[in-house]
């Protein structure tokens, strides 16, 4: 056997240097991920109720009950609209809040991290902070909350992920902004091109990376939103903020059904995994055609 040169040796050496950095954290991964999503399929084939010692497989039962369950539309249709409106305003107010402060100009680091500091808030924390302000403050000036109305509950909701989120998406947008020479603009200007043409024709192709970026970050938070809906309403009124997530944890824990909410559970990832993808690539195809 021929024996390695010196050159594959130190080679080996740094991959295997570079590895062990990796391997706790593969580690980790495999234990709190991968471990529990092989044992969460298992149980899609089962009744088990997440006590028993006893479990009793039942095939494709679950998978049958799923396509079958009317319960489930509630769910999809609250959490497709929240995801929505959080993706579309979180990107526009992020695009616009950075257009904004791009200029330097007399007090813009103030309203950057004004508009920044709710990121630092955790989500518990901003649902019981807006609970106060649409009880309080709302009733105040004589409105009342939209936490108390089918037909507002998911509006509110939404308020209070995209006063948190919007500072990041601005950020971002800022980053992808101040990478933008001033010569194009200078040229475009020259050639008589208003705001409007400029925006379509220079910013929005030079900054493609960024909407590659929050697209499907806020894609993929909309559709795991779960704290709001639990702190803030616990998916009321009649189940009109009721999210996947939600829906998911209610029979894996209070309905003690772990087979049909984790057979739920991996349909609802394969979909979620599926669509990211989808999303992803034709944004990367779109920043190739621009």
């Amino acid at each position: 056997m021929a024996k390695l040169s010196d050159k594959k040796k130190r080679w080996i050496k740094n991959e295997a240097k570079d590895f062990s950095f990796l391997l706790p954290s593969l580690v980790i991964f495999i234990i709190i991920i991968i471990i529990p999503l092989i044992s969460g399929i298992r149980y899609t084939f089962t009744d088990w109720n997440g006590m028993s010692k006893n479990i009793n497989y039942v095939g494709l039962k679950n998978y049958f009950t799923v396509f079958q369950d009317k319960d489930l539309l509630l769910p999809i249709r609250n959490t497709a609209n929240f995801t929505l409106v959080t993706m579309v305003l979180i990107n526009a107010l992020g695009l616009g809040l950075a257009m904004m402060v791009e200029k330097e100009f007399k007090g813009v680091n103030v309203i950057k991290s004004i508009v920044f500091i709710p990121l630092i808030v955790s989500l518990v924390l901003v649902s019981y902070m807006w609970m106060y302000v649409y009880s309080d403050f709302f009733g105040m000036l004589g409105w009342p909350s939209p936490l108390i109305s089918k037909k507002t509950v998911l509006l509110g909701l939404c308020a209070m992920a995209i006063w948190k989120e919007v500072g990041l998406a601005m950020m971002i947008y800022l980053a992808a902004l101040k990478g933008v020479s001033s010569d194009y603009y200078e040229a475009a200007t020259i050639d008589g091109a208003g705001f409007w043409a400029k925006f379509k024709n220079i910013t929005i192709p030079m900054i493609a990376p960024a909407f590659t970026y929050c697209i499907p970050l806020w894609l993929a938070g909309g559709l795991r939103m779960y704290d709001y809906s639990y702190v803030a309403t616990q998916g009321g009124p009649s189940h009109a903020s009721e999210s996947m997530a939600y829906y998911i944890y209610q029979y894996l824990f209070p309905f003690n059904k772990v087979g049909y909410g984790q057979t739920v559970a991996v349909l609802y990832l394969i979909f979620c995994i599926i669509l990211s993808n989808v999303i992803t690539r034709m944004l990367r195809r779109r920043e190739i055609e621009l």
